[in-house]
């Protein structure tokens, strides 16, 4: 039975130590494996990642001015016209439908339809983005195309945000108790304590 006092690594997993420095026979002494003279040779002697023993090393040689356009790539996902013959007749095409279907995945910036295939019967399809060989098979099949207009829901999210956190805090304003009102008796206000007048020295 295993218990704790009996448990062994597998055989082979664990491998004898390297001995160094055991003499010219031991196959790993004089040097102990470190080879003659050099920086690496030295005690705690070692070089740094990219080091390239004091030349210009490769990462500074590289340009790095410039405008990169990486920083504002906004990646589509892309379906194609063959892709939309299993919905059924007259039936609305948008992110959400895609999504349930596992044919958009992921962070995107938008849905473009692409006009790779047939479209076999009429859909109405809501997305960001269509070339002009799908929007001519689209209109073939007697389909419709409504281009989204991402700004106009940003905003609409933004100002209902807004209204969200107004009515929040005219609430959380409701539920405070309203503040004890100071007392204004004589024995709490503050005695005015008289100046003291400074004299000059003759």
């Amino acid at each position: 039975m295993m218990r704790l006092h009996n448990l062994r690594p597998r055989p082979g997993s664990r491998h004898r130590v390297k001995r160094l420095g055991c003499g010219e026979s031991s196959g790993h002494g004089k040097t102990s494996g470190k080879g003659h003279k050099g920086q690496k040779a030295r005690s705690g002697g070692s070089l740094r990642l990219g080091f390239e023993g004091g030349q210009m090393p490769l990462i500074r040689r590289l340009p790095k001015r410039g405008f990169n356009n990486a920083a504002f790539h906004k990646r589509y996902a892309i379906v194609n016209l063959s892709d939309l013959n299993e919905f059924k007749t007259g039936a609305i095409v948008n992110e959400q439908l895609l999504r349930e279907v596992k044919l958009v995945r992921g962070e995107v910036a938008g849905i473009k339809i692409l006009g790779d295939g047939e479209l076999k019967h009429a859909l109405k399809i809501e997305v960001d983005k269509v070339s002009a060989s799908a929007r001519g098979k689209i209109d073939k099949a007697g389909g419709t195309i409504t281009l989204r207009d991402r700004r106009a829901e940003k905003s609409a999210a933004a100002r209902k945000n807004i209204d969200l956190t107004g009515e929040e805090a005219s609430a959380e304003s409701a539920a405070k108790p309203p503040a004890k009102e100071r007392s204004t008796s004589k024995s709490g206000a503050k005695r005015k304590l008289p100046k003291n007048k400074s004299f000059r020295g003759s």
